[in-house]
């Protein structure tokens, strides 16, 4: 039997419920299991028919239920997702770990709070690992996530460029580097282009203090060692990075 065969089976009434509850259970069980960030009209189709079921026509299902007020389901770019409310009230329903949900609603809502992000494949890969407990790959992804978020930060205002420039020369001049493209900031080390956005005054000291930690964290989790890594620490290192420093640099 398949994991979502299990889960419907062992799920209090499935069968019995409505066409569209029951979309909306296996629409969970896709995302908090299966870690898939969206999901779209022929995969839930699949899903239906991997637990017995004849699948409803989703062309119909799939955008009344992002009409709906307060809406249940969210368009994303590559499909759908489940609105915040209802995921929180799904989550409860089925006993997930209060801190999980809040940590994988903290990455999920990422794009409604900075529309314009552009680091979509490290946020996807971060929230698929979170979700299936790779801890180590989870810290890895969101560091590249929020690094890359800085980085771009930095190159959306010229003056930026300037004053981190000054910056490099003054703190590490025998670098004889000038950054004029993304590309150039391959020969600066990550540790050092904080430094140099700390001397230049673009960051605070407690965001400088907070990227040099978790890009700590992030080298433990991503070398080969006998550290443990373990939820605390991936959740702690997601909450910093996305509320102190992505949100932070809008």
């Amino acid at each position: 039997m398949s994991a979502i065969q299990d889960f419907s089976s062992s799920t209090n009434g499935f069968y019995r419920k409505s066409a569209v509850d029951q979309l909306l259970i296996l629409s969970w069980f896709v995302e908090t299991h299966e870690g898939r960030p969206f999901f779209d009209g022929s995969y839930m189709r699949k899903c239906f028919r991997d637990v017995g079921l004849d699948p409803p026509d989703m062309s119909v299902y799939l955008p009344r239920l992002v009409a709906k007020k307060p809406p249940q389901l969210v368009r994303e770019k590559g499909g759908y997702r489940l609105a915040g409310g209802l995921r929180r009230d799904l989550d409860r329903r089925f006993g997930v770990d209060p801190v999980v949900a809040v940590v994988t609603q903290t990455l999920s809502e990422l794009p409604q709070k900075v529309p314009d992000l552009a680091e979509r494949a490290f946020l996807t890969e971060a929230l698929n690992c979170y979700r299936v407990r790779a801890y180590r790959a989870a810290i890895v992804m969101t560091w590249n996530l929020a690094y890359d978020h800085l980085v771009r930060w930095l190159f959306k205002d010229a003056s930026r460029i300037v004053a981190l420039n000054a910056a490099i020369g003054t703190k590490f001049p025998k670098k004889s580097i000038v950054i004029n493209n993304i590309e150039d900031l391959d020969d600066l080390k990550e540790y050092e282009l904080i430094e140099s956005c700390r001397v230049a005054r673009l960051l605070d000291k407690n965001t400088v203090q907070i990227l040099k930690d978790k890009l700590s964290r992030r080298n433990i989790a991503a070398h080969p060692s006998r550290v443990i890594i373990n939820q605390h620490q991936a959740d702690d290192t997601i909450s910093d990075l996305v509320n102190n420093v992505i949100l932070f640099l809008t």
